[in-house]
């Protein structure tokens, strides 16, 4: 594939219509900032003054099958791929409709856009944009070499200020890049500024294309983003680069950033000097005179101004107009509720043929064998599901569930990634929004938190897009105790996950419910949290016969693993066989949750309202534990039909001890869970 294939030079643009668009997008600027901040119709505010003009460049070169993922200076690139311009200000405004349907700030964009690029759905976070847009990549590639999907030469481009490269999301998406050789372009806007902090906090010599001149595997480019002719062919000679499939690109570009961070920022901190050399910088009247000079297009400059401010005029009225999103209306999109996102999702297979009836078959099988059979046959049968993770490849994982997946399914559908949890989940996420199922591992519990960002950002996604854009993808993570305990491999913590908006939850207990629930999270529509307790991967308890190729358990569905009349004894993952145990002799409903996210209120309340007695037992810390939030629904739910208080076993409030002596002490024990099913029961 030739670069002349997809090369437009600056004699080629419509110069007249880049002008349009930086006019469009400095008259937004000057009357959110002079009308409507003020007015307080706009609450945040971000000016792209002194960056429009490189953006629009860069939106003018991306086409279908590309996608942007930009950040909150970011509007000029949005414009130049085609958003409404009553979008643009009814968002800032929280109005109906527009982005988010008034859920988000205004300068988060999100834009799917049939028949161009896609604008991926913004981070309020800085840096948390790149790991995405190398998912997105990583999806191109993928779609060519196992789907068999013709090369169009599309591409990811990722923006981001100069101080965001100093973030984890900037360098872990660089690794995937480049390990990986993905068509991705990181587009960087130096301006010298992080808010007030100068570049020289951020980066040595204050020059990240320089310092990154020999990185394996990445082509630079670097110049002046105020200059038409210059910005023009350094953007065209960067995407044309990577349409070629020559491998990732960086581009900076510097620009001024001719007004404060946000509309609130008075630039107090910058030295008067400092900003009038700014201004003599601005690429508007650069533009201006390039415009005039090439005599492009019959408009003259001051009728395009007055075309833009009549436009603009328009859109305002237009957006003013629009209603307040119904308030009753906000708690829509958390979950898929029917209707499909217009972008991302719906690559898992359907659920048509499945049954929640088990039908057991053959010898009974641990955990690690029944999750990685529900592998094996999803990957079979969906060629757009993939599997990856650290160590998950030719070793087969760190507890063997992935072992000889890789081997049949290859190294494009089963792959080791590098040491970096935030590209792990952020990569899935751009591959969820490509059409992708991605089957990310955490190998422990405790090494999510470096992804806690992404895990926060693609469960708002569903929600925060308004049904716009959705990351379905099933999350392994492995945790809890096992023989030993200790501070880094042995929490739990589910609660975390709970408390994330637009994540189900699946905490099986043996492998009979893994297999179930693994096959409902890999034929659904939201991003699912699959918690694999370490203690029971290869517990006798937990061995149960293979229940069939069809079954499937829903979520929010709790199993009774004993029946009784004198206590519900609520509990979830390892703590089953230890709640059976301590019930032995006493007529106790032992409920399985199985999922934590939805949780199924009905079948405990309705156990409560016959036993009159409620004890929940988790491993988590007692203090903000799950089970705290069971305990406040039957206490506000069931009260009336209790005969004893509400109790909990669980952990202490610290962290998992090593020795197993100290561990056992602190980890519900038999004897701890019977000595409370006892008092509750003799209340």
């Amino acid at each position: 594939m030739a670069d002349a294939d997809f090369r437009r030079d600056a004699a080629q643009l419509d110069w007249a219509e880049v002008a349009r668009l930086v006019l469009t997008s400095r008259a937004l600027d000057h009357l959110e900032e002079s009308e409507l901040v003020p007015a307080k119709k706009v609450l945040y505010q971000f000016s792209a003054r002194g960056h429009d003009m490189a953006q629009v460049l860069l939106g003018f070169q991306l086409r279908d099958g590309d996608a942007a993922c930009g950040y909150y200076r970011s509007r000029p690139l949005l414009l130049a791929l085609g958003v409404d311009i009553a979008d643009a200000l009814g968002s800032g405004m929280g109005r109906e409709g527009g982005y988010s349907d008034g859920r988000d700030i205004g300068v988060v964009f999100n834009y799917p856009n049939p028949g161009g690029a896609h604008a991926l759905p913004m981070c309020g976070g800085v840096g948390a944009q790149y790991t995405p847009a190398a998912g997105w990549a990583q999806a191109i590639t993928y779609k060519a070499r196992v789907l068999g999907e013709a090369d169009t030469g599309a591409i990811a481009v990722v923006l981001g200020g100069d101080a965001s490269c100093a973030t984890g999301g900037f360098w872990s998406a660089l690794t995937i890049a480049t390990t990986q050789k993905l068509p991705m372009l990181f587009y960087v806007e130096d301006n010298g500024y992080g808010i007030s902090v100068t570049s020289d906090y951020q980066t040595p010599g204050q020059d990240i294309a320089a310092n990154l001149a020999s990185f394996t595997g990445l082509a630079i480019w670097n110049g002046d983003g105020t200059d038409p002719a210059e910005a023009s062919r350094l953007v065209e000679e960067a995407v044309g680069h990577v349409r070629a499939r020559n491998g990732p690109a960086l581009l900076r570009l510097t620009v001024p950033r001719l007004e404060g961070h946000s509309a609130q920022d008075t630039q107090a901190y910058k030295p008067k000097e400092v900003i009038a050399a700014e201004w003599a910088r601005d690429p508007l009247p650069k533009l201006k005179a390039f415009v005039e000079g090439r005599q492009l297009g019959a408009m003259a400059w001051d009728e395009l101004e007055t075309r833009v401010a009549h436009a603009v005029d328009a859109a305002r009225a237009e957006a003013e107009a629009r209603a307040v999103s119904p308030p009753e209306r906000v708690e829509r999109n958390v979950f898929f509720e029917g209707e499909p996102a217009a972008v991302g999702g719906g690559a898992g297979l359907s659920l048509d043929g499945t049954t929640e009836i088990a039908a057991p078959d053959g010898q009974r099988i641990n955990m690690v064998t029944a999750i990685r059979r529900v592998l094996d046959q999803e990957l079979a049968a969906n060629p757009r599901m993939c599997v990856f993770g650290e160590d998950v490849g030719p070793k087969g994982g760190v507890h063997a569930v992935t072992l000889g997946l890789q081997d049949k399914y290859g190294r494009e559908r089963v792959f080791d990634t590098s040491l970096n949890e935030e590209g792990i989940v952020g990569r899935a996420v751009g591959m969820a929004l490509a059409g992708l199922l991605p089957v990310p591992e955490i190998q422990f519990r405790k090494y999510a938190e470096p992804a806690t960002e992404q895990i926060n950002d693609c469960g708002t996604m569903r929600w925060r897009t308004a049904n716009r854009f959705a990351a379905p993808m099933v999350l392994r993570v492995p945790g809890g105790f096992f023989k030993c305990g200790d501070p880094w491999h042995s929490q739990t913590n589910e609660v975390q996950f709970v408390h994330n908006p637009g994540w189900l939850v699946a905490v099986p207990s043996n492998a009979e419910d893994a297999v179930g629930l693994l096959r409902a999270s890999l034929r659904g529509h939201d991003p699912v949290i699959f918690f694999e307790h370490r203690a029971m991967l290869d517990d006798a308890w937990a061995r149960r016969p293979w229940p069939g190729d069809g079954f499937v358990v829903p979520f929010g569905k709790a199993k009774k693993t004993r029946e009784g009349e004198a206590i519900t004894i609520v509990t979830w993952g390892a703590m089953v066989p230890r709640c059976e145990a301590a019930a032995e002799g006493v007529s106790a409903d032992v409920i399985d949750l199985r999922t934590l996210m939805p949780w199924d209120r009905e079948t405990v309340l309705e156990s409560v309202a016959r036993t009159r007695r409620c004890l929940i037992v988790h491993e988590d810390l007692r203090t903000g534990g799950f089970g705290a939030e069971i305990a406040a629904v039957v206490a506000d739910e069931a009260f009336l039909d209790l005969d004893a208080p509400v109790a909990r076993v669980t952990m202490p409030d610290i962290p998992s001890p090593h020795h197993p002596s100290l561990l056992e002490w602190a980890v519900p024990s038999v004897a701890r869970i019977r000595a409370e099913i006892d008092r509750l029961v003799g209340y």
